[in-house]
């Protein structure tokens, strides 16, 4: 029997279950749907920030966007000897960008990328897939500035997938798939935005509403 032909309406039915899809390779054709017996959350009021990120968000060396350079991000993600995004996978999610379900979060030093993170949104659930750092800081400083859109704009879920020690030092943590389902269940009952109107946050802003002190080490994706 043919496998249905993944589409990105499909996409978003398979995380509106609770999976979600990965690749062997870069160049693999193949998709898996993936269902984690732990399933890695990053708690949206415990996110926890470093006094050294602190600084760094306000000493203004680094400017943030979303949704500038969406395919510039996933392909930076992608840019590794192992990863999970094949070619395949990120068409689909250039498709879903493009519908206004995926969105970046953008880290720029003078005219450089040099960190992001992007996910999928559905109701008021981030699916959170990737992130990437070429300087120190960068990723955490695209999470953070995450975290405090999200919180604007009203989810109630941020979905890691999978938990990593980067994650952790943030305040992600790990919950059994039956309690991420009724979180992910109640998610999908409420609308959220990414781009909640007025919103214009400020260094200032979101070092206060990140959530407290903690320790972080470096990594290149959430899961």
């Amino acid at each position: 029997m043919t496998e249905p032909e993944i589409t990105p309406d499909l996409l978003l039915r398979g995380y509106a279950m609770g999976i979600f899809p990965m690749s062997d390779g870069r160049d693999d054709p193949e998709i898996h749907w993936v269902d984690p017996r732990l399933r890695g959350i990053l708690p949206l009021d415990g996110f926890r920030l470093s006094r050294s990120l602190t600084r760094t968000i306000r000493s203004g060396r680094f400017r943030v966007t979303t949704d500038k350079a969406f395919d510039a991000v996933v392909t930076a993600c992608a840019d590794r000897e192992e990863t999970w995004i094949s070619r395949r996978i990120q068409s689909l999610y250039l498709q879903l960008h493009a519908q206004g379900f995926a969105h970046s979060t953008e880290v720029w030093q003078d005219d450089e990328l040099v960190g992001g993170v992007y996910g999928v949104t559905l109701g008021a659930a981030f699916f959170g897939e990737s992130m990437f750092s070429r300087v120190t800081d960068a990723s955490k400083l695209a999470l953070a500035y995450t975290v405090h859109r999200l919180r604007a704009g009203g989810f109630r879920l941020f979905d890691t997938q999978f938990l990593t020690p980067h994650l952790a030092s943030l305040g992600g943590r790990e919950i059994l798939r039956a309690e991420y389902h009724d979180r992910l269940t109640d998610a999908l009952r409420h609308k959220a935005s990414f781009d909640p109107v007025g919103y214009s946050p400020s260094a200032g802003a979101v070092s206060a509403g990140a959530g407290a002190a903690g320790k972080t080490q470096d990594s290149t994706q959430t899961s």
